[in-house]
């Protein structure tokens, strides 16, 4: 028996298929799903996700928060936005990781609202980085 899987993001379908398995990045931990798995409502991180299609094929997802919903061996994602991790430039992601991170850096004194907004940042392109195997 399999996952059904979706991902839905608010401008289309980032992924639709069956699994495995699924790591989701939970904003409490990851949580490992397998068949037959307890129904559950989770909110998610901005992280990556990890789907395994196949016995030794893992597709990465870098997820821009949401929730996702499992219920009689389907899971639900519904996130702000999604990326692929096949689709992602790794040396652009390098380039804006290494950005985010140094603006992180440089705001730990500045206010609140730019602190927020840098760890946003910060946590977008290290999902983007880690989706696209940097």
């Amino acid at each position: 028996m399999t996952l059904t899987v979706k991902v839905i993001a608010p401008d289309k379908t980032v992924w639709d298929g069956t699994a495995d398995e699924v790591i989701l990045p939970s904003t409490t931990g990851q949580l490992g799903i397998l068949t037959g798995h307890v129904s559950l409502l989770t909110a998610l991180d901005t992280a990556v996700m990890r789907v395994r299609a196949s016995k030794d094929k893992w597709i990465p997802i870098a997820l821009m928060g949401g929730f996702a919903e499992v219920d009689n061996n389907q899971i639900t994602v519904l996130v702000n936005g999604a990326e692929l991790g096949e689709k992602i430039d790794r040396e652009q992601a390098k380039t804006e990781f290494t950005a985010a991170e140094q603006k992180l850096a440089s705001v730990q004194t500045g206010s609140r609202q730019d602190q927020i907004e840098a760890d946003r940042n910060f946590k977008r392109a290290r999902a983007r980085l880690q989706a696209a195997g940097g």
